[in-house]
């Protein structure tokens, strides 16, 4: 029986003739989902399995599925004949592309056995040179698929050993997540035994005397980040003690690039010896000639990195890129070896190494060491521990998964480096011995360009918007250890001609359709005031991930930063009926997080916006209608005179009932509040908790999520009605169409129309994250009474969108960006760039009622 031990994570080409029975084979080893038959591409491109001039575009179908479930991580099948070395070659480069192994299984069968397959399939009536030809390929084949990439092949002979065959997945040598530690990560040694031996003593273990082992009583393991050897006074000791700790199962460790060196020179290959190798091999000469030996075999069991605990640690010499964690090939090691470098050397004639940390956005968190640091600096869940300690510094590790730091000094400067360990600090570095809590003035001041990850563009911030910015966020602000996120402006539907509308669900439906979205939700736009609630379980969790230690659990924040409520009290007794809510419904738990920030919409409108109703649109409101009300009386006196009025007297009957319209359109968004319990929270999204943003999470996960929360508090919190529709479906556009007429008939503003899928992507980029689409009474309020007039509606048609859409998109990822900084623990300068500069853009001349 053949015992076929495939990695978890592979591409698996079936290679054998037509009629070996490889649809069968597929179909009884893997599911449905990860095969990916030729056939049935070529049905799906050409309607018949056997059109052979949709060949080409049917592999092209398959090698994109291919591509994208190897993406996700998940293994591909490929069921083709794959006799010829061509078709081969493509799934070989696809599977080195994605950084898996590419494994072959032959299915070798007679000619004969071929053939009286095929004779029962009408379908298949082509000649017995065909399968000659087929056959004698697959010979010439069998020797030579190891030559061509494939990492492991199994030929299976015959028919009886192709039915006895047992398929047995096994994880790759990386994938250590059911593995949960706790571990004690240790950054680079080279060679500093002492301050070993005293880390570890310090981290609880108990170091056998003889230097062969270390055990902790908690059962810790220690794990260590490679760079065990050369330049300091005692690698052979370093190794002895780690090679023991691993042997017994104490520590765990990942090969750095000294010790890939190292393990070359010993078997024999010319390498230069510098950078403390000559070292290393001199105090190697000093030992038994076997220690060397066990020394390259404990070098070649290491595997390139380790991803442990449910995925949420990786472990790598010089660090990992989220879309090489896991997998295995060449790249994937010499990334963990050596970082990415960009090929150029430094005036020391060092390598340039790429800072990949910058762009890291992973949700497991990455421990490196590698490139020596004065200071362990989280950025983007990443963390290089190797501070010097042979330079002179300090020997680290970092506990997991409590995240703490332990460190002991060296003992002195065993190497000199080539490069200073840390450059000097200056009077301009805004960041030089900075609190992670600390902002600076010099951190806005000025232009800005900022890196976001979402749209893999840079967003610029003018001078002069960061001045008006920080005029608005230095007077009126909240604690800005609160401020982790801002809310982006949205962008409008494209103009509708409809008679008297301004904006339809047509044209935002059409929008999103031509961009390739299928699916959209609708969801009510609440006649209120945009809040962002930031909600702690108790104070405690408040002053631990927040900073901020003076009794408060969270703050309701204005879409410009500042504290929504006019006093700190009310501020509390909202924040208790949120808490309230969010225990009453399981959410902590549910989320697993401490604390949560939400997008909401607190209502009534008036609660915010009273100012603004009372010196602006009461008084529009009051003036139009006393002053048409007065027209209308003389132009009543002048008809009972007999003066021909022509058409002025309907013409002011039209303007008086728009006057009277806009009035009732602004008074619904108004309701006495005398107090907290008169308003209303209308939460539609989880922006983020603990180790997770979830922003980015489809659209109906958040509104079953905040349906039960409005559930539990109805006199709190108030649901989002919505509504889902298949823009594929012109039955299920028309009836997105009819809601939004029925909600801003009653009365409503309008809806806010969303890709299903949170995000989507195209060519040219990301998709708009929502449009608004506005009913006819609310713009009343926005561009006045008699904005409906032929005439009004024509100029207003002509209103330029482009500029706002842009702006819409660049908030956004600078909102994306600013909570993916804050959950990955990255300093508050770092997630206060962000919000800061969503603030910034909204200085932008972009017309607000837009």
């Amino acid at each position: 029986m053949a015992r076929i031990e495939l990695p978890e994570l592979c591409l698996v080409a079936l290679v054998g003739t037509t009629g070996s029975g490889k649809s069968s084979f597929a179909a009884k080893h893997f599911a449905r989902s990860e095969v990916l038959s030729s056939d049935f591409c070529r049905r799906l491109v050409a309607d018949s399995e056997n059109d052979q001039s949709a060949t080409e575009a049917a592999f092209e179908v398959l090698h994109f599925i291919a591509a994208k479930r190897l993406a996700a991580g998940r293994i591909v099948v490929v069921d083709a004949t794959n006799v010829q070395p061509e078709a081969r070659k493509s799934l070989v480069a696809l599977a080195k592309r994605h950084h898996v192994f590419a494994v072959a299984i032959v299915l070798d069968v007679p000619e004969a056995v071929c053939a009286e397959r095929n004779a029962a399939r009408p379908d298949r009536d082509f000649g017995r040179h065909v399968l000659r030809n087929q056959r004698s390929q697959l010979r010439r084949s069998l020797s030579n698929l190891r030559r061509e990439g494939f990492h492991r092949n199994w030929v299976l002979h015959g028919t009886d050993e192709i039915d006895a065959a047992v398929i047995e997945r096994v994880p790759l040598w990386t994938d250590r997540r059911p593995d949960h530690g706790p571990f004690d990560v240790i950054g680079d040694v080279h060679g500093c035994y002492d301050e070993l031996v005293e880390l570890l003593g310090t981290l609880g273990y108990q170091v056998d005397p003889d230097g062969t082992d270390a055990a902790h009583p908690d059962g810790r393991r220690a794990l260590f980040v490679g760079d065990l050897v050369d330049r300091g006074p005692a690698s052979t000791a370093v190794l002895r003690l780690a090679m023991g700790m691993v042997a017994t199962g104490h520590a765990l460790a990942v090969p750095g690039n000294h010790e890939a060196k190292l393990a070359r020179a010993l078997k024999g290959a010319n390498v230069t010896t510098g950078h403390g190798l000559a070292e290393t091999l001199a105090q190697l000469a000093a030992e038994p000639p076997e220690f060397s030996l066990q020394v390259v075999g404990f070098i070649d069991d290491l595997v390139s990195h380790l991803v442990l605990d449910d995925g949420r640690l990786v472990v790598a010499h010089a660090g990992m890129r989220e879309d090489m964690a896991g997998r295995s090939s060449g790249a994937v090691r010499s990334f963990a070896l050596y970082g990415d470098t960009t090929g150029e050397t430094d005036e020391y004639g060092l390598p340039v190494r790429y800072p990949w940390a910058q762009d890291y956005r992973g949700a497991a968190t990455v421990v490196y060491g590698h490139t020596p640091v004065p200071e362990v600096v989280w950025l983007n869940n990443t963390i290089c521990i190797d501070t010097g300690c042979v330079f002179g510094g300090q020997l680290t590790a970092l506990r997991w998964p409590e995240r703490d730091l332990v460190s002991v000094p060296a003992r002195r400067q065993y190497w000199e480096p080539v490069r200073p360990l840390a450059p000097e600090a200056t009077d301009t570095d805004p960041t030089a011995d900075r609190e992670p809590t600390d902002l600076d003035i010099t951190d806005v001041l000025g232009k800005k360009i900022i890196a976001t990850r979402l749209t893999g563009h840079t967003v610029t911030i003018r001078e002069e918007n960061a001045v008006a910015a920080l005029e608005v966020m230095s007077r009126f602000a909240a604690d800005p250890r609160w401020l982790v996120y801002l809310p982006p402006t949205m962008a409008p539907t494209a103009t509708s001609a409809r008679p008297g509308l301004l904006e339809h669900p047509d044209e935002a439906f059409a929008g999103y359709r031509r961009d390739g979205v299928s699916q959209v939700v609708c969801e009510e736009k609440h006649m209120g005031s945009r809040a962002v609630v930031v909600v702690c379980r108790d104070p405690g969790v408040a002053a631990a991930r927040f900073a901020v230690a003076d009794g408060t659990s969270g703050a309701v924040l204005t879409r410009t930063g500042r504290p929504f409520l006019d006093t700190p009290e009310q501020t509390d007794e909202l924040l208790a009926k949120v808490r309230a809510g969010i225990a009453a419904t399981g959410l902590w738990d549910e989320l697993a997080s401490d604390w949560v920030v939400l997008d909401c919409e607190l209502l009534p409108w008036s609660a915010k916006a009273g100012e603004l109703l009372r010196r602006q649109y009461a008084p529009v409101g009051a003036a139009a209608t006393a002053t048409l009300a007065a027209e209308a009386a003389v132009l009543a006196a002048a008809a009972v005179r007999g003066v021909d009025l022509g058409d002025q007297a309907s013409a002011h009957g039209d303007r008086l009932a728009m006057a009277e319209r806009y009035v009732e359109a602004y008074r619904r968004y108004c309701w006495p509040a005398s107090g907290i319990d008169d308003l209303r929270l209308a939460p539609f999204q989880v922006l983020a908790a603990e180790g997770a943003v979830h922003a980015l999470t489809p659209h109906r996960w958040h509104l079953d999520v905040l349906d039960r929360l409005a559930a539990s508090d109805p006199a709190t919190f108030r649901a989002t009605r919505n509504l889902t529709v298949d823009l594929d479906d012109p039955a299920s556009r028309a009836v997105g169409a009819d809601w939004w007429e029925q909600l801003t008939g009653a009365g409503g503003e309008g809806m806010v129309v969303k890709p299903a899928n949170t995000v989507h992507r195209t060519d040219r980029g990301v998709t708009q994250p929502a449009i608004k689409v506005r009913g006819q009474d609310y713009l009343r309020i926005i561009y006045g009474p008699e904005y409906t007039t032929q005439a009004n509606l024509t100029r207003l048609r002509e209103r330029g969108l482009g500029h706002k859409r842009t702006l819409a998109l660049r908030e956004y990822a600078l909102g994306i960006e600013a909570l993916e900084r804050f959950v990955a623990g990255e300093p508050l300068h770092r997630v206060h760039e962000c919000v800061f500069g969503v603030l910034a853009l909204e200085s932008e001349p972009v017309d607000p009622r837009l």
